[in-house]
């Protein structure tokens, strides 16, 4: 009897699909990991999984809210728990993103869409407490400690730009710390830097080298708390080691870098970056750089590989084919040099639409290897503020995975786009339908979801395995059936695949003749079937068209 490839389907569903369970490959030893390559799924974390009930209300934020617009109960400990599972691991993450973990704003803003909590992260209240909604920092610290037994790296989210709107439990901050007009215009560089983003989104003065005072309302919060001594001393600590002013930028990278000296986080991803001063990035990379090091030193047992700290920028509308250099109409910037790894990709979804995928992943290559070598991209096809994602109705699920996952660059999985989970949520009202619940309950009973997932497993698993899917040299072997070879080498490391799309069921041939010798074993991991290399070709007969071969 033919058995299909099926990686291990997470315990909580597994029960409900037995006719789907399969048996699991056999991992051969661990691959290095490659952040150029990497395959991240990013969540909003208070919409992902509910691992703790009891605190779901916080700050009295029970307010009627527009629909999708509230706090709805994901947290960490529900992001530890799937990580325990082997969900993750199933799927072939290996970094997990994160939506901002820090308290936000205790009230809620109503501009026409009904009254908005900061469920989103987005709305910060203090860089240096979790906010309850999502857990504690021993729960952070458990989080992390999972992630990493798994080989799992963890981003955090940094917001740097902004506060969280002002409201009547959240006072305006001071006003030589943020300015609240002019709103943004975005017709050029200073339209885009200096001003709100949005109408009531108070803008951080990162321009500023003027010292200034801790915000009234952060100090009594803190003494409220009983910890505020402890604060001051650590702000003087790092001020009089980095020399910097006591301006509002430093304030907040002093915060935001604690996350990775106490937790051991990999990396951040940076949001609106194109709305601030691109020094503002380098100083922000070298206090990220000095406090990874510094974790390491104090924390030799727990350290992954020889990796640098990971930093992707959100420059909006960044697409790769401006290589390092955004265009704000009157001024090119550099986010790349002495800043970024890697910035977020919005461009993947248009050439998809406008190209063939054998002409997009010619063009990555060339791209990545040039404009961009030394360099990254992190591709995605949905997201949780890309209003025209790639499938809202989800009528192409394996195709979007197939695009996302065998394209180079690194990838980003958005939660659910390996489930099919719907961004048309009726009744929603801007980005919130963008962001529903995961959608658990479709994948324990809906077959058709379950397949969908498997079939991102597949790819996720073989991505993973393989770093010359995401950061490999692109060589096209035929157009009509689509064959191409990817080859990776780093150091003493080297990798090599051969895949195969479009191509017939049932019986089918391929030239492996590039990359395989005769005589090699080869196992096509999406079939889960081995064929042996013959005058430069092997033989398979599947169902699928599909096929991802690996030396065995």
């Amino acid at each position: 009897m033919k058995r299909i490839l099926l990686i291990a389907l997470s315990a909580f569903f597994l029960q409900n699909c037995k006719s789907q369970k399969e048996e699991v490959v056999v991992e051969k030893k661990e691959t290095p990991f490659y952040w150029e390559a990497a395959n991240v799924y990013f969540l909003l974390t208070d919409r992902f999984n509910n691992g703790d009930k009891t605190n779901d209300i916080n700050f009295d934020r029970t307010k009627e809210t527009g629909k999708l617009r509230g706090f709805e109960g994901g947290d960490l400990k529900g992001i530890t728990e799937k990580i325990n599972q082997g969900y993750f691991t199933d799927l072939g993450i290996n970094a997990i993103w994160m939506t901002p973990i820090v308290e936000q704003i205790h009230g809620g803003t109503d501009e026409g869409t009904g009254v908005t909590y900061g469920f989103h992260g987005y709305w910060t209240k203090d860089w240096t407490a979790i906010d309850p909604n999502y857990g504690t920092k021993e729960d952070l610290k458990n989080l992390v400690e999972a992630a990493h037994s798994k080989g799992i790296r963890i981003l955090l989210d940094a917001v740097i730009n902004h506060t969280g709107p002002v409201t009547e439990k959240d006072p305006v901050w001071p006003s030589e710390w943020v300015r609240t007009e002019p709103q943004c215009k975005y017709d050029n560089y200073e339209n885009t830097v200096t001003c709100t983003l949005v109408k009531n989104l108070p803008d951080i003065k990162t321009e500023s080298n003027e010292e200034v005072q801790l915000p009234p309302q952060l100090v009594e919060k803190w003494k409220a708390e009983g910890r505020y001594e402890q604060e001051v001393a650590e702000l003087d600590e790092f001020f009089k080691r980095t020399g910097h002013p006591r301006a509002p930028r430093f304030y907040i990278m002093k915060w935001l870098t604690d996350y990775i000296t106490e937790f051991g986080i990999d990396g951040y991803r940076v949001d609106t970056v194109k709305h601030t001063e691109e020094s503002v990035w380098q100083e922000f990379r070298k206090e990220c750089d000095y406090a990874f090091e510094a974790w390491k030193k104090n924390n030799t047992d727990k350290v992954l590989d020889s990796n640098d700290f990971y930093l992707v920028g959100e420059v909006y509308n960044y697409g790769i084919s401006s290589g390092k250099a955004f265009d704000f109409g009157d001024k090119k910037v550099n986010y790349f040099d002495n800043s970024f790894n890697s910035l977020i990709n919005f461009e993947i979804k248009w050439n998809t639409k406008q190209m063939a995928l054998a002409d997009v992943f010619q063009r990555y290559d060339s791209l990545l290897n040039t404009n961009l070598k030394e360099y990254s991209i992190l591709n995605y096809l949905s997201s949780h503020d890309d209003g025209q994602p790639f499938d809202p109705k989800r009528e192409s699920p394996y195709k979007t995975g197939t695009i996302l996952l065998l394209t180079p660059g690194a990838s980003q999985v958005y939660y659910g786009d390996e489930s099919a989970r719907s961004l048309i949520v009726e009744g929603t009202i801007g980005d919130a339908t963008l962001r529903s619940n995961m959608n658990w309950q479709e994948l324990r009973d809906e077959q058709e979801k379950q397949k969908v997932l498997v079939h991102w497993m597949k790819l996720g698993r073989f991505r993973k395995n393989h770093p010359s899917v995401g950061a490999g040299s692109h060589k096209m072997i035929s157009k009509t059936p689509h064959v191409f070879s990817r080859f990776f080498e780093k150091g003493d490391y080297s990798d090599q695949v051969v895949i195969g799309l479009e191509l017939p069921s049932g019986e089918k041939t391929i030239d492996v003749s590039s990359v395989f010798k005769d005589g090699d074993i080869l196992r096509d991991t999406y079939s889960n079937k081995e064929a042996e290399v013959k005058d430069g070709k092997v033989n398979l007969s599947t169902s699928f068209s599909i096929v991802l071969l690996e030396k065995k």
